[in-house]
């Protein structure tokens, strides 16, 4: 299982480990983790991978991270990730990767907070509004209930 201080301990060895990276955050979630992304790359095609969206698929997350580890590996020893050459990606493309977009539904779903504990209450009360899903297994939303899915644009086209 994963958590934010998986992720923060990731980050943190990104940081000594590969200059080239830059790591920052974009923003805090509702109980003020930083929601961090990570640029690898300087050229002009973006490409932006996410994960850990909904919170019972925290694997997602573990990938990403892995995936960063070994494009990172690859650039440093000029080797191909992939099929791909990761000088030539670096050089050519600026992939952003926000590897944990919601760390506190994470932090739920891994049962993270204490079960007598305010966050762990409270969440519990909005899930006894479906009670079909698990909970805390089946729990997809933020801390507060919201599932970042039905806000990307992406579903308002289609």
């Amino acid at each position: 299982m994963v958590d934010y201080l998986y992720l923060k301990n990731s980050i943190h060895t990104f940081k000594q480990n590969y200059d080239f990276l830059k790591i920052f955050s974009i923003g805090k979630s509702v109980l003020k983790n930083e929601i961090y992304c990570l640029k690898f790359g300087v050229g002009k095609k973006e490409i932006l991978y996410t994960a850990g969206i909904h919170a019972n698929e925290w694997i997602t997350s573990v990938l990403l991270i892995k995936f960063i580890q070994d494009l990172c590996n690859a650039f440093v020893s000029e080797t191909k990730i992939y099929g791909y050459d990761a000088k030539f990606l670096y050089n050519n493309c600026s992939l952003y990767i926000i590897s944990m977009i919601n760390p506190d539904g994470i932090n739920l779903v891994n049962n993270f907070y204490p079960k007598d504990s305010e966050i762990y209450i409270s969440a519990l009360s909005i899930a006894k509004n479906f009670p079909d899903i698990s909970f805390p297994s089946g729990w997809k939303a933020n801390i507060n209930g919201v599932d970042f899915k039905n806000y990307q644009p992406i579903y308002k086209v289609l």
